[in-house]
């Protein structure tokens, strides 16, 4: 007669099993360590020296710097501007990738390549460019001004600067999605009777979402760290039109460099938080699908709509 026995397996004497457990692929052992060696001499050891220069302060006077009314200015244009600029991305940007994906135009390979000018264009000519264009005496600054409009040397010039360098990262994450989603759904919900905004609602907007949010994520970051095309359409005016990078720049230039440290971490931590918060709400949107499709509801988007309409 076969005795068997049950035993608790502790999981953190498991895990050297698990992280022994050879891969199908060969070399992880080499890959891995140039993966860490990588991030580490680019990411980790460059933020490890900003918090080691910023520990030479106590925390009164680090709390002081970071909270003084000249820095609250700053983060509020920053990360408020950034938000601005990254939601009017996420409108502008779906509409751009639906434009180049569902339709046929003459020139349409250059507008294609024109989303991309922010990418390659340096962040000083484009400030210069658009200081020029929006300026009194620029091309539409004139016509703006005399509607009563100002956009160079005030804080919508920030936000339009920002939204320039943003609007790419909307339109690339949302493009492939779009390529891949075929037109057949579209279809299949406008001869089931859905108008053109529930084909939207119930059709494209669930499946470019998670695109979407992504490229909001990005644009909002490449937006917070911005300052070559800010500070020539911004003016620099302290708290009025001065961003957090170049208060940070400013505090250098005084030497103040345990001053300019304790900013930069300041705003990486809630860089950092906002930046999770999006994570997580992409995390809870793949969980939704996920949930919905073990569920055994229709995976189809029009299939949704069908059942919806009251179809057999």
């Amino acid at each position: 007669m076969a005795v068997y026995s049950t035993r608790f397996i502790d999981p953190v004497n498991l895990m050297p099993l698990v992280l022994k457990r050879r891969s199908v692929i060969p070399g992880f052992g080499l890959a891995f360590g140039f993966t860490v060696l990588y991030l580490s001499l680019l990411v980790l050891i460059p933020l490890a020296a900003a918090f080691l220069k910023a520990s030479a302060l106590s925390w009164h006077e680090f709390w002081q710097l970071v909270l003084s009314p000249r820095a609250m200015a700053s983060y509020r244009l920053s990360f408020g501007g950034s938000l601005v600029g990254a939601i009017a991305n996420l409108f502008f940007g779906v509409l751009a990738a639906w434009v180049l994906v569902r339709y046929d135009f003459p020139g349409k390979g250059i507008l294609d390549s024109l989303v991309d000018l922010p990418f390659a264009l340096p962040t000083a000519v484009a400030g210069i460019s658009l200081a020029t264009l929006y300026s009194p005496n620029g091309w539409l600054g004139r016509l703006l001004a005399t509607l009563g409009v100002h956009i160079a040397y005030t804080r919508m010039g920030v936000i339009v600067a920002l939204t320039f360098i943003g609007l790419p990262f909307v339109v690339r994450t949302v493009q492939p999605v779009l390529q891949d989603l075929d037109r057949e759904f579209e279809e299949a919900a406008a001869s089931l009777g859905a108008n053109r905004w529930q084909t939207f609602t119930r059709v494209l907007l669930p499946s470019i979402f998670p695109a979407a949010l992504t490229g909001f994520g990005l644009a909002f970051a490449r937006a917070v760290g911005e300052y070559g095309s800010v500070i020539f359409i911004a003016g620099n005016m302290p708290m009025r039109t001065e961003i957090t990078p170049l208060l940070i720049v400013i505090k250098l230039q005084e030497y103040d460099y345990s001053g300019a440290t304790a900013i930069a971490i300041f705003m990486l931590m809630i860089s950092f938080a906002m930046l999770l918060g999006i994570n997580l709400l992409q995390t809870w949107s793949g969980r939704q699908g996920r949930a919905e499709s073990a569920r055994g509801e229709p995976s189809r988007p029009f299939e949704s709509l069908y059942v919806a309409e009251g179809g057999q």
